[in-house]
Formats: structure tokens, sequence, C-alpha cells
């Protein structure tokens, strides 16, 4: 007596152990869904030319933001939302490299 069984429950368990592990993934803040407002622009930002023997003004009161060196490059960080970090970039979208430290080296 060979009987055959239908494949459709197993498929159907397949689906909804992908659609669990998927949801308790998201629950517990291991999946991230990438809104397009996670990639806005944090800030404006301008570099002030300094010129020996010329004065500049700046605010006395800091910014938002608080910049860290990380493997090379300028991270920052949001002081008012917390847990908001982004790579400070040019126009062309290249990360702006910090001195003092080791730049990362492309290997060939």
């Amino acid at each position: 007596m060979t009987e055959e069984r239908s494949p459709i429950p197993l498929i159907l368990t397949a689906v909804a152990s992908v659609i669990g592990t998927v949801l308790a993934l998201w629950y517990y803040g291991y999946l991230h869904f990438a809104k397009e407002e996670d990639a806005l622009l944090l800030a404006d930002f301008t570099m002030l030319k300094t010129v020996p023997g010329e004065d500049y003004k700046v605010s006395l009161k800091p910014a938002r933001q608080v910049a860290q060196c990380i493997d090379g490059v300028l991270v920052l960080f949001d002081t008012e939302q917390k847990g908001l970090t982004g790579v400070l970039v040019d126009d062309r979208k290249q990360a702006v490299r910090c001195m003092g430290q080791e730049t990362p080296q492309e290997t060939p």
C-alpha cells in the first residue's frame, strides 16, 4: 500500500516557518527593514576654510552631532536622537577620512 502524500501541507509548513522566523527576528531587533527616510540627510555641514591672519566666527552653542573617528572614517552620532548615527560623506558619497589613525587599505 503506497499512498502518495500531498505536498501542500509541507509547502505551507515551510512558508509559515519562514514567515514566523522573519517576524521573530524583526520583533527582537535582529532584522531591520530599511525605509527611504533612514537614508535621509541628518544635517547640512559647511567647511569653514581657515586662512592665517583672517578671523572667522562660529556659534558658541555646539552642534547636535558629535564626531568620532572609527576605523579611519568620521562617524557622527546625534545627541538628541539616541541610536541615530551616520558617516560623514562629501557630495559624491565618499566617506570623510580621519587623520591620526591608520586608514583601511584596499586589498587588490
